[in-house]
């Protein structure tokens, strides 16, 4: 539920003032919501989802306002850069009506926000499914390339992440099966060729060591004997409490026991701790996709 004050409700007003009075040149963006019209590139931008904020990052482009925390290392150089407009869940409206952003992009976690968002300045949801994750992270380099005018930079973007993916698949190849997890404190979950962290299956053409793991946005919750009984030749493992700054047992502690190390991707040191909040955070964005990427040939080469 959006609780919008009065001093917000001005601060929406002042924020349509200002975009009324400064109208500029508009270009049609894709978006998850369809094509949306939105100011071409625009001088100040405000982002929430930190994908978008990755890709963005990674053509040159300097967003203006971003939540806080960011999470993801590689892009906490942008926290003494850009200003605090609340967090990836909860917008700052006060904040972001008195900066009077010239475009907001939201998605993802922020998706839910995006009508009240756009109160205040054209919104993109760019939101990013799991399912269809690297085709819709080519259309937003596309989308952004087409709003900053940064097309050929979009182009070189996009060569390189399938140069990268090509070079993945290659180091997979041959090399056996694997079990995607996520733990969480001393809870696991598998994910499977369906779920957001699928990508790593469908476009590595890596084989599945259990198939038909259940669709759900955190994994399907499974026990240490469903991994010793898939017995997987890799294990890909996700640690959620790392990747969102938790306490508690870390995802290696959570996996030393006698079932998973009986594995025999345990017993070959076939264990792959991805960057867990690229993956979990900034799942989509092209940085974190060529960072996982390069994480998985390291290791598969190896």
């Amino acid at each position: 539920m959006n609780r919008i004050t009065g001093g917000t409700a001005a601060a929406f007003a002042l924020a349509a003032m200002l975009s009324t009075a400064s109208a500029a040149e508009t270009v049609s963006i894709e978006t998850a919501r369809g094509p949306v019209e939105a100011p071409e590139v625009p001088a100040t931008i405000a982002a929430f989802d930190v994908a978008a904020i990755d890709t963005l990052d990674a053509l040159g482009v300097t967003v203006a306002a971003v939540p806080q925390p960011l999470y993801v290392p590689y892009l906490e150089d942008l926290t003494g850069i850009a200003q605090p407009v609340g967090s990836l869940f909860e917008p700052d409206f006060e904040a972001l009506a008195i900066l009077a952003p010239d475009l907001i992009v939201a998605g993802g976690r922020s998706s839910s926000q995006v009508d009240a968002l756009a109160r205040i300045a054209p919104t993109l949801d760019m939101t990013i499914s799991g399912d269809t994750l690297i085709a819709d992270a080519k259309a937003r380099i596309d989308a952004y390339g087409t709003l900053m005018g940064l097309e050929d930079k979009a182009a070189e973007l996009k060569a390189g992440l399938d140069a990268k993916l090509t070079q993945a698949r290659a180091a997979v190849d041959g090399k056996g099966d694997a079990l995607i997890l996520m733990a969480n404190g001393p809870k696991i979950s598998a994910y499977g060729a369906g779920s957001r962290f699928g990508w790593l299956h469908r476009e590595l053409a890596l084989p599945e060591a259990v198939e038909g793991v259940d669709v759900q946005t955190h994994g399907e919750a499974v026990s240490f004997e469903f991994v010793a009984e898939a017995d997987p030749d890799w294990l890909i493992v996700v640690d959620r409490g790392a990747a969102i700054g938790e306490e508690g047992a870390g995802a290696a502690e959570t996996l030393d026991n006698q079932l998973v190390a009986g594995t025999k991707a345990w017993k070959n040191g076939h264990v792959i701790y991805v960057d867990p909040a690229s993956i979990y955070i900034a799942g989509g964005g092209v940085q974190s996709i060529t960072g996982i990427l390069d994480q998985l040939i390291a290791a598969f080469e190896g």
